[in-house]
């Protein structure tokens, strides 16, 4: 099967680095969004979730990413995020802790500002634990 070239960089590390058969990462518009070799080229937004690589040898790879953007350049796919993780990675307890903050955060009154920014929060620590029970790791 074709491949192409594909980069995920977090904030705080390089996530994956290879060839890669697939990708399908969520978008922030669209639902969920998918690359094989030589896609259009395209820069667009994606948000929190599961994405899904399958990489050159045909294994697939689960894990859970922040916001961010993707360039697919010349069959070569940069993605730029906040965070990536994979399921074995993810505390439960942490996230938990954190979907439990955000929610007490929601019911106070607050700006918008901080208001979008315990949403968002909420959104990701649930996101975590979705990935994390799916897989059961």
């Amino acid at each position: 099967m074709n491949t192409f070239q594909l980069k995920i960089i977090a904030s705080n590390k390089v996530f994956f680095d290879g060839d890669a058969q697939s990708l399908v990462i969520p978008h922030v518009d669209m639902g969920y969004k998918g690359f094989l070799a030589n896609h259009e080229n395209c820069v667009l937004p994606i948000d929190e979730g599961e994405m899904k690589i399958t990489d050159a040898n045909g294994k697939e790879i689960y894990a859970f990413v922040g916001n961010g953007f993707l360039e697919f350049l010349d069959n070569t796919a940069t993605l730029v995020c906040v965070s990536a993780e994979l399921p074995e990675e993810i505390d439960a307890r942490r996230a938990q802790e954190a979907k439990i903050r955000a929610e007490e955060e929601l019911r106070q009154e607050h700006s918008r500002l901080e208001y979008y920014h315990s949403k968002a929060n909420l959104a990701r620590a649930m996101e975590r634990l979705k990935l994390k029970n799916k897989h059961n790791i």
